[in-house]
């Protein structure tokens, strides 16, 4: 395995006690040739990166993600750990949660499935997708199907999403944790369990949804079943509609990556119910803009103690989800992986997600000069393209050793010292020279 500098070897190791010694000697090469690779992530690409595209026992490295036996909970734990001590050392930690379709076509990937595409749908116009679908904290969820015709009873999203927020909550006990997700997840039986475990949702609520104040109090001698609900409440629709509706205006700051917007919202607790389903406590937020450029909406919270203009502050931060799966594909290649066998494929768009914030890792790790170089907020997608570059194979080794952007292409990019900023990459740049690896000298 080539060596690495000090600084990026320390957390690449920290994953070595996952794997007997022999297996892991090849997962590091994976995982740094995974990083290195341009284009596909192949097991072959990655080999020829690092310079073994001969290696007699190739077949070694592919049996790491086929039939090596190592915890991938136990590695989602670890990397989390290494996130939090990093990022959020102190404070609330905030769980984005989301689901994203693999486009994966095939006989023999058992788990997929045909869903629909959120990037090419609209509300006129419905495109279905195959693939495989995963949730952000990268579990993967196994279609409907699949279930069926194995015998295996279907858990659905809502309850891979309780079965991640849990598993968190076990490793973090005594910290606080906000979720913050799309409607996709805004289940009155998820919002109801993880209200149990002191777990803050944030997601959207339907204009439509069926909102009651507070049970009034029982008195004594009262016969029956205790009341759950009280009066009903107006409909958030019938809250937008009216004039008497006393909205408050203010400017947001970093509104879905477009910069400050200025909006109104108005805000009230109360009680949620459905038949049948939990009770659960919000205070809701209705949104919407004064020039029109997005249709309203309202949010919700199950902290109804939560101000207003936090609980919109938080929820924006969802966004920097999907530009994390969009930069995800872009360079760390999820789609373009060609594994057939189901242990290969459950573990191996897992990997690839976790390279983005290991990369985010390495990038905290960068030595004051270099972070001067890059505006001091180097980007996790830009170090990537950087690491990639350095390493173009010449002739089958190692000769690129510095780089220039093209002039004019600087791209926004996430900053690592906080994960839910952005900054601007320069647009023509060549790096110091870091400290030299066995990569670089053969």
């Amino acid at each position: 395995m080539p060596d690495l500098p000090a600084r990026f070897a320390a957390i690449i190791v920290a994953f070595a006690p996952l794997s007997r010694h022999r297996t892991w000697r090849h997962a590091e090469v994976l995982l740094v040739g995974a990083i290195l690779a341009p284009g596909k992530r192949t097991v072959t690409s990655i080999l020829r990166i690092t310079g073994l595209s001969r290696e007699a026992h190739f077949v070694n490295y592919h049996r790491v993600l086929s039939r090596a036996r190592w915890s991938g909970r136990e590695a989602a734990r670890l990397l989390l750990c290494l996130l939090i001590h990093a990022f959020a050392p102190t404070g609330p930690i905030i769980l984005g949660l989301d689901d994203t379709i693999e486009r994966r076509r095939g006989r023999r990937i058992k788990a997929k499935g045909i869903y629909r595409d959120p990037v090419r749908s609209s509300d006129a116009h419905f495109v279905k997708a195959s693939g495989l679908r995963w949730i952000s904290l990268m579990l993967l969820a196994p279609s409907e199907r699949y279930c069926r015709e194995r015998g295996h009873r279907h858990k659905k999203l809502t309850d891979w999403a309780r079965q991640l927020v849990l598993q968190v909550r076990r490793w973090l006990p005594e910290r606080e944790l906000i979720l913050v997700s799309d409607m996709g997840f805004a289940a009155l039986e998820l919002l109801a369990a993880l209200s149990r475990q002191s777990v803050i949702c944030i997601t959207r609520l339907r204009l439509d949804a069926a909102l009651y104040e507070p049970a009034p109090p029982r008195q004594p001698g009262t016969c029956g079943r205790p009341r759950t609900k009280g009066a009903r409440l107006p409909t958030l629709s019938d809250v937008l509609t009216r004039t008497s509706t006393r909205w408050q205006r203010v400017t947001v700051p970093g509104w879905y990556g477009e910069g400050e917007r200025l909006i109104e919202f108005c805000s009230a607790t109360a009680v949620w119910r459905h038949g049948g389903m939990p009770v659960v406590p919000i205070r809701w937020v209705l949104l919407r803009d004064p020039l029109g450029r997005f249709s309203p909406q309202a949010l919700l919270c199950t902290d109804p103690r939560q101000a207003p203009l936090q609980i919109i502050r938080w929820f924006i931060l969802r966004w920097q989800v999907e530009v994390t799966f969009q930069e995800a594909r872009a360079h760390l290649g999820v789609e373009t992986q060609r594994q057939w066998s189901d242990r290969a494929v459950a573990r191996t768009t897992p990997c690839l997600f976790g390279l983005f914030s290991i990369v985010t890792l390495l990038a905290a790790q960068l030595d004051q000069r270099t972070e001067q170089l890059c505006s001091s907020t180097a980007g996790t997608a830009s170090l990537i393209r950087l690491l990639q570059m350095r390493s173009q194979p010449c002739d089958g080794r190692f000769g690129a050793r510095q780089v220039c952007l093209h002039p004019g292409t600087g791209t926004k990019l996430r900053n690592p010292r906080g994960p839910f900023s952005s900054a601007w990459f320069p647009h023509s740049v060549t790096p110091p020279d870091w400290p030299k690896s066995s990569l670089e000298s053969r």
